[in-house]
């Protein structure tokens, strides 16, 4: 009986070790999947050119992939830039001052926002969010916007992201100890000087995994953006200038044209940059975050 149980024991070891090494696999597989679709690119075009050029014609076999990066980049540094301050201010608010019926009603409808379909955040974008750019904002800074630009795609990413921070944020203060809070309390301060002492610093190596995890979903993030940037293949020059993500990109295109001279191989070669965008971007977060935590202890 005693040979079974440790058998058993033994056996579910080591399928729970075969699915981790599946796991970790999956992403080099996934790296090298790319890379081989992409290689035939690489016969005519340096990776210097294809990274740093703005010329994007594949008539020509021109594929230039800098106006892509640089939009991706804007558009989510921007949402980013709208959503981080916004989910703090709301996760300490509903963790510290709100009343219990409050967080009744705000937490359903967080839930709700988080399980929308990216399209609705699109369509939402494209009927309210572009005419007030165009109409409203754009004429105080140029002659003439047609909306769809990288304010826009900002501004709609940010709000999708908004709920899984707002969401990571209070689980994480919530994991704060009552003590903390008490001894806080105990010696004068106010509630924003314990939240903003105590609870923020407790918990700063937590946001900024956080904020981590939201960057990695906003970077591929795809229809929602693509119905609102405006998708002209050049650099941005401010957020009131078309854009067009990587994301897009693959999106828009992938299907049409794959007859043309290493068109498909450009298409999987800006999948493999925002691969290796996202896997150095976590990779660097981790070294950061690593260093914070040591810092914090």
């Amino acid at each position: 009986m005693l040979n079974i149980r440790i058998l058993k024991d033994r056996t579910a070891g080591g399928v729970m070790f075969f699915l981790t090494i599946a796991t970790l696999l999956l992403v080099f597989i996934m790296a090298v999947g790319l890379f081989l679709k992409s290689a035939p690119i690489f016969e005519e075009h340096t990776l210097g050119e294809l990274l740093f050029s703005s010329s994007w014609k594949p008539l020509k076999n021109e594929f230039g992939f800098l106006p892509f990066i640089m939009g991706t980049l804007w558009v989510t540094g921007l949402a980013i830039l709208i959503a981080l301050p916004i989910a703090l201010l709301t996760a300490v608010y509903l963790t510290e001052y709100a009343r219990p019926a409050v967080k009744k009603y705000v937490f359903p409808a967080l839930d709700i926002l988080a399980g929308l379909p990216s399209v609705i955040y699109g369509v939402w974008g494209t009927l309210l969010i572009v005419p007030l750019i165009s109409d409203r904002i754009a004429p105080w800074f140029v002659e003439f916007s047609v909306g769809y630009t990288v304010l826009a795609g900002g501004i709609v990413l940010g709000v999708m992201i908004l709920p899984l921070l707002v969401s990571l944020f209070i689980e994480l203060f919530g994991s704060v100890p009552a003590e903390l809070r008490e001894a806080s309390a105990s010696l004068g301060a106010t509630k924003w000087q314990t939240s903003k002492f105590v609870l923020l610093r407790k918990t700063f190596p937590g946001i900024i995994a956080a904020v981590v995890l939201a960057v990695s979903r906003a970077f591929g993030e795809t229809i929602a953006v693509m119905m609102v940037c405006g998708n002209l293949p050049e650099i941005p020059g401010s957020l009131l200038d078309a854009c067009y993500p990587l994301p897009a990109l693959i999106a828009n295109n992938y299907g049409e044209m794959l007859s043309l001279p290493n068109y498909e191989a450009a298409l999987m070669f800006a999948a493999l940059i925002l691969f290796v965008v996202i896997l150095l971007f976590n990779l660097i977060s981790r070294i950061i975050l690593y260093r914070i935590e040591k810092t914090f202890r």
